[in-house]
Order: C-alpha cells, then structure tokens, then sequence
C-alpha cells in the first residue's frame, strides 16, 4: 500500500479468523463481544495491580469495554461514511465553509484522546451536500484509532473524491493529551495541520479561507 494510500484510507475492524465479514459485523458491540473486551480489560487491570476491593473498581471492565465500542463506533461503519450529496442547481460557486465543528478522537499512538476544532470549506463543482453532513464526515472518521495528520487527509479527499469540488481545504486545531499527560507534558499545547485542494492553492482563495477563521 502506498504511503498515500495508507494516509487517507480509514482504518476498519479486523474480521477474526472462521468468521465472514457480516458476522464480524453482527458480533461487534454484541454482549459477547462486550463481555470478551471485559475481561482483557479486566486482566490488564490485574497486570497493574490494582485493587479490586475498592468499590469504584467494580465494573470499570465492563464501563471501559462499552467505552472503547463508544469511541470506535466508526470502525464497524467501514472505511468511508455514506453521504448523499445533490446537483449544484444554483451554480453556486462560491465559498461554503463550516468552521468551528468540535470533534474527539483517540490517538492510534497511546489510545488517549485528542480533541479540538475543525475548520472545512470546499467551492462546489457541480454537486453540493448538506451542511450538516460536513460535521458527519469528520465524526466518522474521529471514531477510530487516529493520527491528526490522517484525520485531516481524510476528510479532504472524502469531499475532493465525492463532490469534484474546484477546492477544498481542512484546518484542524488539537489537543493531544499523550503530549499533556505524559511525556513532555506540556499542558494547553495545539497542534494545528490542514490539507488543501484544487483551487484553494491558489493565494487568494486560501486568504478568503484564513480571514474567515480569524473573524470571531
């Protein structure tokens, strides 16, 4: 797979050996599955040597499990969300833009959260989608173990593969707790990368952009 390739494709669930695609599907977030989660949490728990006398302990296996299913729900989704989109009837060819849209995500690195704000705009070509489904391609892509740089990539291909826009563009800001817990822990730090296409390499186009996330 191509570094490329491998940058922009979302990451799926794993089908376990002796069972089909669907059923991998069916059983994911089942109660069996739940219940398998628990009890690797559960010995990852015992491995650290906590006590299991405390009473805030009990069923923090099985809180975590459901967790995680929370947080990754995206992986039994698939690699790419389904979005309708619509013919540019107006011939709108100006700049739509979506700023501000809150996201989590949990970094593939340590399994702690990233979050923050996403920032996306596109110049519709001859298809357009909701503004409510900007938000949702981002959501669909957070909910997976996820590197920033990736997330970003992602959701500017998605619009550039699914709506030939003339441009897009993808600012994310982040807060990576792996960089303010542990580590250097360097508490309030951001990480900001952004992803461009079309003709938002074009400088003015790109300022438009950038002057419409600097007005509050």
């Amino acid at each position: 797979m191509s570094n490329e390739r491998s940058m922009t494709r979302a990451a799926e669930i794993v089908v376990p050996q002796g069972m089909d695609e669907q059923a991998a599907r069916d059983d994911y977030g089942s109660p069996a599955h739940v219940q398998r989660l628990a009890e690797h949490v559960r010995a990852l728990l015992e491995e650290l040597r906590l006590d299991f006398g405390d009473p805030n302990l009990r069923d923090t296996d099985q809180r975590v499990a459901k967790m995680y299913l929370e947080m990754f729900h995206g992986l039994r989704e698939g690699a790419r969300p389904r979005i309708t989109t619509f013919p540019n009837e107006e011939n709108y060819r100006a700049m739509v833009m979506e700023r501000d849209i809150p996201f989590y995500s949990m970094c593939s690195h340590h399994l702690v959260p990233f979050y923050g704000h996403a920032h996306i705009a596109y110049v519709p070509g001859d298809r357009i989608v909701g503004l409510s489904k900007l938000p949702r391609i981002l959501e669909f892509y957070a909910k997976r173990p996820q590197l920033q740089e990736r997330l970003t990539e992602q959701v500017v291909t998605f619009l550039e593969e699914e709506l030939e826009p003339l441009g897009a563009m993808v600012v994310i800001q982040a807060r990576h707790l792996c960089v303010e817990m542990r580590g250097v822990k360097k508490a309030g730090a951001q990480t900001v990368t952004s992803a461009i296409r079309g003709i938002f390499h074009e400088r003015p186009i790109r300022e438009e952009f950038l002057d419409l996330l600097r007005k509050a």
